[in-house]
């Protein structure tokens, strides 16, 4: 729009069909601009648990030409209506309002130090709060109770981490150069609260020879269905099942209805998010498609429903999609991705009531000894994965026992925010590093434990990293705690042989008892603490996995 081209900016996402965000870095500080199709007042804001509740926010209108802007925060026991700072750290460069848009561009320090009233903006997955009403306090009234309606106003929080991104600049298409779209066919959104996992297969047979994926974004359909659209995730399938081949065939199905087929597609070539752009790889390396190593492709798409205060029900469906970019001028180095963390199995235990319970995969340095190259492997991307009760991840690097600078951290994760961030330069990983991933959970809204897997009622410790050159000996590299250490860590001495369900031979004081009554009646209050340091310190199985397992 020819807003827009006043400026060149680093990044720009629309959160919903009203509502776009752009933002460029420099080194100590972030200028943005909202776009919002309102004549009122509007609001960005930056949470970290994507509540008002001490949430940074300015808040600005246009009345007569004038620019009203302000520096503001909610109050932990807020009403709604955000107090002017008594900091204002926030720079106003730019203010005007068109027939359609009220358009404000401002900077402000990634740290500003106001540590009362501002949140700082780190590589951390941020919430941002936006909000946008017709109307506009008079006079340019800044006093408490002259805010029109704020919490009408308010529309959504989104996650996002604003750093750590690709800037995906226009890529020229050409004879060598060409697009293909992955979509979705008319999937009815769910017109409840509840979520739609949708999966959609795609048979890729026309790259008879290699070609390099140099690019996704996604295609939205209807800008409206934004704010119901929660990932996209494109899969490659190991093989060719008639299972696959069979789906391929349909417009899609629930996830639920293709537990098995997601088994074979588990590696992740593209991964969108709302708040996302898309990706774009490094100049030295791109992802191989090629129909004789893979020809089947698995698309899950999530979405939530709407709201039960929405007035509009009508049945709304979905044709969104990835658009991929690939070329047939290949790049020096294919990309590949390789998986480091917890296996996912019932012996990855989350204990409940806890607000730090700590967890780490290995990828240990026998496996990659014997599957990086010489000259090692080079990390550009990662991917940091938990469920629900996820707070934080650290991918950590160990070489000849002396502990690196962690490859990536995120200090506050959200389980549903999906993307590859863009290290700021690659890490290179030799043969004989260990790998970690390193996940922290708060457990404390829970009664019962939560034990790992598949599915996203349980919990998982993943990190997805993308790197070059592409080996083939290595996909996965995780491990799980040993069954002994398992047992040792709950207090259990040996188990009785051949029993359904598995039932308890020692200590004598829980004899037959079965190890499910054991892990359910755990006082975890009491024994925490020396289940966490027996995780943590004892054995564990380390599972090297490679494409052709």
């Amino acid at each position: 729009s020819a807003v827009a081209a006043a400026a060149h900016w680093d990044h720009a996402v629309d959160l919903d069909e009203n509502y776009r965000l752009l933002w460029s870095l420099s080194q100590q500080d972030i200028t943005f601009e909202v776009q919002a199709r309102t004549s009122g007042y509007v609001g960005l804001g930056f949470s970290t648990d994507g509540t008002i509740y001490g949430a940074d926010i300015i808040i600005g209108w246009v009345e007569n030409g004038q620019v009203h802007f302000q520096d503001r925060h909610f109050k932990q026991n807020s009403n709604g209506e955000p107090h002017v700072d008594s900091s204002q750290d926030y720079v106003l460069l730019l203010g005007y309002e068109n027939a359609t848009h009220t358009v404000l561009r401002f900077r402000r320090k990634l740290d500003t130090c106001d540590t009362a009233q501002d949140v700082p903006i780190t590589n951390d997955t941020i919430r941002i709060i936006y909000m946008y009403h017709n109307s506009e306090p008079r006079n340019g009234s800044q006093a408490m109770g002259t805010l029109p309606d704020p919490t009408e106003a308010f529309k959504d929080s989104v996650p996002i981490f604003l750093t750590q991104r690709v800037n995906q600049v226009p890529i020229e298409l050409d004879s060598r150069t060409r697009t293909i779209e992955l979509k979705n066919k008319d999937v009815p959104i769910p017109q409840t609260d509840d979520n739609l996992r949708w999966c959609t297969m795609f048979k890729l047979d026309q790259f008879v020879r290699k070609h390099h994926v140099i690019r996704y974004e996604p295609v939205i359909e209807s800008r409206s269905n934004i704010p119901h659209l929660r990932h996209i995730v494109l899969y490659e399938c190991q093989g060719s099942t008639p299972e696959l081949e069979i789906m391929s065939r349909e417009f899609g199905r629930s996830c639920m209805e293709a537990e098995k087929e997601l088994l074979t597609c588990n590696s992740i070539v593209a991964a969108w998010s709302r708040g996302s752009e898309g990706f774009t790889y490094p100049l030295e390396a791109g992802y191989p498609l090629d129909s004789y190593q893979a020809r089947f492709y698995m698309m899950e798409t999530h979405y939530t429903g709407f709201q039960s205060n929405s007035v509009d029900l009508t049945p709304r469906v979905d044709n969104s999609g990835l658009r991929l970019y690939y070329t047939t001028t290949l790049r020096k180095h294919d990309a590949g991705v390789l998986s480091v963390g917890m296996q996912p199995n019932w012996r990855h235990i989350i204990p409940p009531g806890q607000d730090r319970v700590l967890s780490e995969g290995h990828c240990i340095e026998e496996c990659t000894q014997r599957a990086f190259p010489r000259p090692g492997i080079n990390i550009f991307a990662v991917m940091m994965q938990t469920n629900g009760m996820g707070r934080q991840i650290r991918f950590r690097q160990v070489r000849s026992r002396e502990e690196l600078t962690p490859i990536a951290h995120d200090g506050n994760v959200d389980a549903n925010y999906q993307e590859y961030r863009r290290l700021h330069t690659p890490v290179k990983a030799l043969p004989g590093d260990r790998l970690i991933a390193e996940c922290t959970y708060d457990s404390t809204g829970r009664k019962q434990i939560a034990l790992g897997g598949y599915s996203s009622r349980d919990e998982t410790c993943l990190v997805l990293s993308l790197y070059y050159p592409r080996q083939k000996e290595l996909t996965s590299c995780h491990s799980i705690p040993s069954l002994p250490t398992v047992l040792r860590a709950v207090g259990i001495n040996e188990l009785a042989a051949g029993t359904n369900p598995i039932r308890i031979a020692s200590p004598a004081e829980i004899a037959g008892m079965t190890l499910e009554e054991r892990l359910l009646t755990y006082d975890w209050r009491v024994n925490f603490n020396d289940f966490q340091y027996v995780v943590r310190k004892g054995a564990f199985k380390p599972l090297c996995w490679s494409a052709r397992n």
